[in-house]
């Protein structure tokens, strides 16, 4: 077994169990009734996970999910809310200032 996504979003790693289901390849999906643990154990360690069965369907794993999930811009790229025009780095999905969704706003310095 191999471990090909972690996320935060629960619901973006139940889109990406089902995409490689979909495409046959067998996965799991661990961590997904953790939340309950944050505070005794870390906060990542409580993201649900996806893994693959068989270790040689990684590669082909990781692809299809970098197909199937939206892609707010590249890595490290600063972004700037349309709504409030505030800054903001590349780690974050959303502006700190007035509560926009990343996939809302725009990118760009």
């Amino acid at each position: 077994m191999q471990r090909v996504y972690t996320s935060s979003d629960p619901v973006s790693a139940g889109l990406v169990l089902s995409v490689l289901e979909s495409a046959g390849i067998r996965c799991l999906l661990r961590n997904q009734y953790l939340t309950g643990a944050l505070g005794e154990l870390p906060v990542n360690e409580c993201w649900p996970q996806v893994w693959v069965l068989d270790e040689a369907d990684a590669p082909r794993a990781r692809r299809l999910i970098a197909e199937a999930l939206p892609h707010d811009g590249a890595p490290g790229e600063v972004w700037t809310c349309p709504d409030c025009h505030e800054r903001l780095e590349p780690q974050f999905s959303q502006c700190w200032q007035c509560g926009a969704l990343r996939q809302v706003c725009s990118q760009g310095s």
